[in-house]
């Protein structure tokens, strides 16, 4: 198969992931929410769980896809730092916007991590670590992260204590986020997206130039050196979830194993039902891809409006939920889905509006 650039089943997977994103993202109430569409309290994952780390494989992916014939040199490396600037920018401002004047929030306030943030130092060290080495040298950094950071998770004395992979001062990712950013977090105690959790984070990037590879090699075996990888992958992490328990919270190294193992076997079977079977589909989703940080960016921006600005002592998120969805005969966790249905049916207008009159932003 002649390899080319733009690959649909991967603009497919790319769409698809960032509208389940903005699906989980928006219900009409967080106290009605099908399980699947939840985090795991703490250890395990969900559907939910593998949504984000699906995003950050992705970005491995085009790495891959679009730095192939790039070298590691000045323009380059400007190239990569502007990117990456500008998505920790795009995120720190969601955190610190807010709707009275000055519009931003009190420095004390603001949290400091955040989904495009790590989305932006993910892309920035994989991108470099991808260029400068091999495939050989990036398997080899991705096994060196995962095994340094069960270790010092695991058996790293924390003050004298043994440390512990659960909720408590003793978890190192915890421990470190509270000491380095103090208020600036998600919660008192930790954040999701927090520092010593953003390096396994590169390896799940890592895991996905792998299979950028893959796609845009010469073998014909494509299919079955993703499905067999996901599988691998897939036996690993649940084998090592035994020690290191699989969370995305801490985004363990059992976590980056069977999150990535799931990524490899969708975009296997993603890639053989578009590339090699031919069946003609998901181009919606493809339009969403295109346009994949301006959409996610927007309806967080949105999102975080809604929920703001008050109406008849609610907010608009409260006051169109409770007036158009929240229905008697419908359960109130079905009442949120169809909420979040139709959010996300309107950045599919919005992303095939774009398309169509060729409005593509990039960051």
């Amino acid at each position: 198969m002649i390899f080319n650039k733009r690959v649909p089943s991967v603009d497919i997977f790319r769409g698809a992931t960032l509208l389940l994103m903005i699906l989980v993202n928006t219900p009409g109430t967080w106290s009605a929410v099908y399980a699947p569409f939840l985090h795991a309290s703490w250890h395990g994952y969900t559907l939910t769980d593998l949504v984000f780390p699906f995003f950050i494989f992705i970005v491995g992916v085009s790495i891959s896809l679009s730095y192939k014939d790039k070298k590691l040199n000045g323009p380059v490396f400007f190239k990569l730092t502007k990117r990456s600037l500008k998505l920790i920018g795009l995120g720190l401002f969601l955190g610190a916007f807010t709707i009275s004047f000055p519009f931003i929030k009190a420095v004390e306030n603001i949290r400091f991590p955040g989904v495009l943030q790590r989305i932006g130092l993910v892309f920035f060290f994989a991108s470099i670590i991808y260029l400068w080495g091999s495939k050989r040298s990036t398997a080899l950094i991705i096994g060196i992260i995962l095994l340094a950071y069960w270790l010092w998770m695991g058996f790293l004395p924390l003050d004298g204590v043994a440390p512990t992979y659960e909720r408590a001062a003793n978890n190192w990712a915890n421990f470190i986020d509270f000491k380095v950013l103090g208020s600036h977090m998600w919660k008192p105690d930790y954040d999701p997206e927090g520092i010593l959790s953003t390096l396994p984070a590169i390896a799940t990037a890592l895991l996905g130039t792998l299979a950028g590879d893959v796609l845009r090699s010469n073998t014909y075996q494509k299919v079955s050196l993703l499905l067999i990888s996901g599988l691998v992958l897939l036996g690993l992490g649940h084998l090592l979830d035994l020690s290191f328990p699989i969370n995305k919270a801490l985004w363990s190294s059992s976590f980056v194993m069977v999150t990535a193992g799931w990524a490899n076997l969708v975009l296997g079977i993603l890639f053989y039902l578009r590339e090699v079977k031919k069946f003609r589909f998901g181009e919606v989703f493809s339009k969403v891809g295109a346009n994949g940080i301006a959409i996610y960016f927007t309806a967080s921006f949105i999102t975080k409006l809604f929920y703001l600005i008050p109406v008849n002592g609610s907010s608009i998120h409260g006051f169109l939920f409770e007036n158009i969805y929240l229905n008697k005969g419908l359960a109130p966790e079905l009442s949120s889905l169809l909420y979040a249905l139709t959010v996300c049916f309107f950045y599919l207008l919005m992303a095939s509006f774009m398309h169509k009159k060729k409005i593509f932003f990039k960051v």
